[in-house]
Order: structure tokens, then C-alpha cells, then sequence
């Protein structure tokens, strides 16, 4: 998204926003950026008497640089006490922040984020100069991109809504997840909100609908700021992968879609009582990837895909809820990306990034319409293995060549998350967006999680005895068994990454075992039958899906207890 330039550190005014948020104001530079060398978002998220917590993001606008150090120095009694994705040092009141060896790549334009814990009395008055190599930078005003800042331009966007945001809990998810014993102690996180059909946006079978949910993130908002979570789902012909469709609309009734869902989402969201709101939309998951990876002479193609792709609906309908949903400024479209074991090989993976700029800009969007992406949407990929890496070789094979990465680019979502947010950036998305990563149920943690390498006896015993992801196959999607909860949502907590969250409510179910009649449109995958012995699209491997499980979207309790049994981190 466009955002004006800050000024010149000269005139800048530093000010204490609302929830401990350092906010930035400055005039506008209308030499733009070129004439500043780098820039530096400093941002209070949390505070309280003792300490608080800040999150600093970097933008560098000279040299690419192959390792960094960030300096400033405090007026007050901060101390530093613990941080992250940065080596923090402090010396008196001067703080040095270098690169982790991880991190050191700093592009021309590239962003890098860090944060960290620190304690202080009396005043916390915010640093006024920072330096990147020691060269003065200036205060970003959340123009830099890289994810992580929660700078604002004067229309009050931001680059990172979930900075310095509360995060809405979603009331009638929160009561299931309580009513469990042991559910109160993750039953105040927040989640997404589906909106997966027509009859859910004024509420389905007694449920809230959007509405509802936008008062009830009020109340909850108080004097800060609320991020709300929307999943829009509903495209015709959607899940055109899918053994048996979860979508009410028909291939053509792309009308309806814009008609009937859509336009009545965008009008609910543009009422003024809700513009104090960050609302975050999920656009569509699991769509765009399918005109890649299930069309034409492929293994895995479906007459279904072919048809979304020859009659274009899948492209349309992205690009007009991109667009009715993006003219309102409150509004941050995050459109899916699939995920690592989806879109990480390397004839998926550029296709894939230049599919999605097509429909970024078809049907009147641009690509200012796209806050960031997410990936791993209701999945289950680790987020990071630590185990083994996609550079490692056992006697001389490459861990690619092992079955489970299968020539895979990418062993987890983080890196892959990264680097897909340079891809989409270098087909023409703007620089400042942000990833997101689901965490809801991809954390393996539990009895069965390795605590190191596996075996060098083979390439395959070394991935497989040291990989978290204990799925029997990276394409296994449905209620799958031995899973748990995974990092807490939270914002900033690496670079290019807007968030971590939990899009999908962990306890709902992905889809039923046995074919449940319904009115819902939700028809019988055998991926989410546990006897079901698969299709190329798992290279014909198990399902891994967990027994007895009602309709997708449908409260699975046993789910919900095996998801906190294995959470990592442990409850």
C-alpha cells in the first residue's frame, strides 16, 4: 500500500499512542525515500510499571548488506532484559541490536524485525536516534514494508495491524474451548471467524452472525486497538481438488458469489460504527494454488480445476472481493498462499506468485489491495524443523531427495513464508507486505516429538526420525492424528511475518469420517476417512485422519484434547 515518506529525524515528534504503542508522527517527505538511507520503526506494544516490551523493525534504502547493527540509547533507566531475532547488547544506556546468523541478509529495501523485553522506573521515553551501521536513520512511518511494523499513514492505516492490537476472542469458540477440561487454559486466545457460506454472514442454525461478532469485538476493543480475523470462503466451484466439494455454490454462479456474498460482507464491514476496528480478511483458501498444481497433464488434476481455470471464476471472484473489500480502509486483505508442502516445489512455486498478481489485479484490484499473504491456512506444517535443514546430506544424498521432502524446496512454513514474500514482492506485490502463518494445529509437540536427528542410516531415516510433523504424508490435510497446537498467536515474531495466528479454531472439525447428511453443503472427503488409503495428490498414502469426527466447522472434542496434548510449547 502507498504510504507517505517520514521526515527528516528533525521534525520528528514522538508520541504515546493508545495500549503503550510508540507511534511516530511526522510531516511528509516529499523527496521521498531516496535521500534516506535507512529507517527505524520502534514500537512500545506492551507496557506496565516495571517493563515493557518493544518490537523494531529496520528498512535499509542503501547497499544490500550481509550482516547489520542497530544502536540507540535511552534518556531514561531501560534496561534491556531479553530479546529476540537479534543479539541485544547494553552498556549503560546505549543498546546495540547485531544480526543472529539467520538474519544478516539485509536487501536494499528489505526490512528485518526484532524485539525484546526490558524493565524500567519512572518515564519511558522513547529513543530519538538510531543508526543501522552507524549511519542516522530515521522513524519509519509504516511505509518500510519487511511485515513487523506498526507504523500509520494519515489515513490511519498501518503496516502491521496486529502490532500494538488486541486480537478479537471469539465468544462462542471460547465457551466450547472452556467447557473442556483443561480447554480454560487456551480458551481467551484469539481465532478466525469463517465465513464459509451465504447464511453465515447474518448467522447460521443460532450462531452469531458478522455483525454479532463486529459489536462483540467492540466491547472487547476498550480504549486500544482490536484486530478482527474474517475468513472469506465461499467461491464458486470451490475445493475443486477436493474429493467431494465443500462449497453451496455451482462453478458458474460467480454473480451470486459477488451478489450475495460478498457485496453484503463489504457493506456489514464500510458501516461506520465499525471503522475503530483492523479487520483482517483471509481471501479464499486453498483456491488459487488448485489452477497451478490440479489442472491440465498433471497427475493430480481434476475436470474440476480444469473448469474453474477455463471459465476464470476462481481468478474473478479473488480479484472482486480483493477490490470491494479493500476500498474500505479499515479493511486488510491477506490473500491465501496455500502452504510449503503445496506451493514449495520449484514448478509451483514462481507459477503460483505470478497467478496470484493476475488476480490481484483482475476485476478492478491492485495489488494496494493485499496487505500480505498466509500460509498454512487449517494446516498442519511445522513451522520450523529444527532437526535437519534442506542444505543437509546423509552419505551423500540431499535431504530433497528423501520421500518426505520429495524434492521439496522448503522443510518448513517459516522459511518457505520468508521466501515466498520475496517472490511475491519481485512479480510486483509492494514491498510492505506481511505474511502470516495459521500455528493453530501445527506444533507436534507431545510424547512423539524427536528431540534430535534422526538415524544417518539413510537420507530417510535421518528426515524421518528428526522431522516434528509426524504426518504419513505432507499432503494429509484432514483431522489429523497425533497433531497439537502450535506457537500462540502473536505479532511480529519474525522477519517479513506480520503474525502468527490461529485462523482456524482448533477443536472444529475439518470435515466428517462417514458421509453425514446435511443442509450445509458440506459433502464426504475420504481424506477425512481414517481407512481411506489415498490418491496421487498423498502419493496413495493413508489419510492419518482421526476417527468419528462430525461435519467440517462442527465441534470435534477429541480433536480438541489431542490438539492440547501434544501443543508446542506445552500448555
Amino acid at each position: 500500500m502507498s504510504r507517505t515518506k517520514s521526515a527528516l529525524l528533525g521534525a520528528l515528534v514522538l508520541l504515546a499512542g493508545a495500549s503503550g504503542t510508540a507511534v511516530a508522527a511526522v510531516h511528509a517527505d516529499p523527496a521521498g525515500i531516496a535521500a534516506i538511507p535507512c529507517t527505524v520503526d520502534y514500537k512500545v506494544q506492551n507496557q506496565w510499571d516495571t517493563g515493557f516490551t518493544a518490537a523494531v523493525t529496520v528498512t535499509n534504502n542503501s547497499a544490500a548488506k550481509t550482516s547489520w547493527t542497530v544502536k540507540w540509547a535511552y534518556a531514561g533507566n531501560q534496561k534491556v532484559t531479553s530479546g529476540w531475532n537479534a543479539k541485544i547488547s547494553q552498556s549503560g544506556t546505549a543498546v546495540t541490536a547485531a544480526n543472529e546468523t539467520y538474519n544478516g541478509t539485509l536487501a536494499t529495501g528489505g526490512s528485518v524485525s526484532f524485539g525484546f523485553n526490558a524493565s524500567y522506573s519512572g518515564t519511558n521515553a522513547l529513543p530519538t536516534s538510531f543508526t543501522l551501521d552507524g549511519v542516522t536513520c530515521n522513524v519509519d512511518d509504516g511505509s518500510g514494508g519487511g511485515g513487523g511494523g506498526g507504523g500509520s499513514d494519515p489515513s490511519g492505516r498501518v503496516d502491521n495491524p496486529y502490532a500494538g492490537a488486541k486480537v478479537y476472542v471469539n465468544p462462542e469458540w471460547s465457551a466450547k474451548a472452556a467447557a473442556e477440561t483443561g480447554g480454560s487454559r487456551i480458551s481467551n486466545q484469539p481465532t478466525g471467524v469463517w465465513l464459509d457460506r451465504i447464511a453465515a454472514i447474518n448467522g447460521a442454525s443460532g450462531s452469531m452472525g458478522l455483525r454479532a461478532h463486529l459489536d462483540a469485538a467492540l466491547a472487547q476493543k476498550g480504549s486500544g486497538e482490536e484486530v478482527v480475523q474474517l475468513v472469506v470462503y465461499d467461491l464458486p466451484g470451490r475445493d475443486c481438488a477436493a474429493l467431494a466439494s465443500n462449497g453451496e455454490l455451482g462453478p458458474t454462479e460467480i454473480d451470486k458469489y459477488k451478489t450475495q456474498f460478498i457485496d453484503p460482507i463489504a457493506a456489514i464491514l464500510a458501516d461506520s460504527k465499525y471503522a475503530s476496528l483492523r479487520i483482517v480478511t483471509t481471501i479464499e483458501i486453498d483456491s488459487l494454488p488448485n489452477l497451478v498444481t490440479n489442472t491440465g497433464s498433471r497427475a493430480t488434476a481434476t475436470p474440476q480445476c480444469d473448469t474453474m481455470l477455463a471459465n476464470g471464476n476462481y481468478v474473478k471472484g479473488v480479484g472482486y472481493a480483493l477490490a470491494k473489500l479493500g476500498a474500505i480502509p479499515n479493511v486488510y486483505n491477506y490473500l491465501d498462499a496455500g502452504h510449503h508442502g503445496w506451493i514449495g516445489w520449484d514448478d509451483n512455486f514462481a507459477p503460483s506468485a505470478t497467478l496470484f498478481k493476475q488476480a490481484a489485479t483482475s476485476e478492478g484490484a491492485t495489488v494496494d489491495d493485499v496487505a500480505g499473504f498466509i500460509t498454512n491456512t487449517a494446516n498442519y506444517s511445522a513451522l520450523k524443523e529444527n532437526n535437519f535443514t534442506i542444505n543437509d546430506t546423509v552419505n551423500g544424498t540431499s535431504v530433497r531427495q528423501s520421500k518426505w521432502v520429495d524434492w521439496n524446496r522448503y522443510v518448513d512454513e517459516l522459511s518457505f513464508a520468508q521466501a515466498f514474500r520475496n517472490q511475491l514482492v519481485s512479480v510486483g506485490f509492494n514491498s510492505g507486505i506481511g505474511m502470516l502463518i495459521d500455528t493453530s494445529r501445527n506444533g507436534w509437540g507431545g510424547t512423539a516429538r524427536p528431540t534430535g536427528p534422526g538415524a544417518t542410516t539413510s537420507v530417510d531415516t535421518y528426515v524421518d526420525g528428526g522431522r516434528y510433523d509426524r504426518r504419513i504424508h505432507v499432503g494429509n490435510w484432514c483431522n489429523q492424528a497425533g497433531a497439537g497446537l502450535g506457537e500462540r498467536p502473536q505479532a511480529s515474531p519474525a522477519t517479513g511475518i506480520d503474525a502468527y495466528v490461529w485462523m482456524k479454531p482448533p477443536g472444529e472439525s475439518d470435515g466428517s469420517s462417514s458421509a453425514i447428511a446435511n443442509d450445509e453443503g458440506k459433502g464426504f472427503d475420504r481424506m477425512c476417512d481414517p481407512t481411506y488409503t489415498g490418491n496421487p495428490r498423498n502419493n496413495n498414502s493413508m489419510s492419518g485422519a482421526l476417527p468419528n469426527a462430525p461435519l467440517s466447522g462442527h465441534w470435534f472434542s477429541a480433536q480438541f484434547q489431542q490438539l492440547m496434548t501434544n501443543a508446542y510449547p506445552p500448555l
